[in-house]
């Protein structure tokens, strides 16, 4: 006996769902799809990193600003003073904001 594959969302709603995020691929857009259509915010975005059109947000800092992760400013540091990757490696326990600090003051 075959088991009946349900379809959560037809073909109309999921082209609709794509022209309407890719027109504003905002979270607003995210949960205004969600409402309409009856689903969580969560199967939204399911639906729309299947189908290959989900924009994954970019996470911002307290201030506003891009996060820059500690290896990103390692590899940084290392390329400026031309360090090994032994003598990059030492650097994995140093703060991250001595690191912010220590690239200002070489760059």
């Amino acid at each position: 006996m075959a088991t009946e594959k349900t379809v959560n969302y037809t073909v109309e709603q999921t082209q609709s769902m794509i022209a309407a995020y890719t027109t504003n691929p905002t979270r607003d857009t995210v949960e205004s799809l969600a409402l309409t259509l009856g689903k969580s915010v969560k199967s939204i975005v399911a639906k729309l990193s299947r189908e290959k059109v989900y924009i994954k947000p970019e996470y911002k800092t307290k201030t506003g600003a891009t996060v820059v992760k500690k290896d990103s400013l390692i590899d940084k540091l290392s390329e400026l003073v031309e360090f090994t990757e032994n003598e990059a490696s030492s650097f994995d326990h140093v703060n991250k904001t001595a690191l912010v600090k220590l690239l200002a003051a070489l760059s």
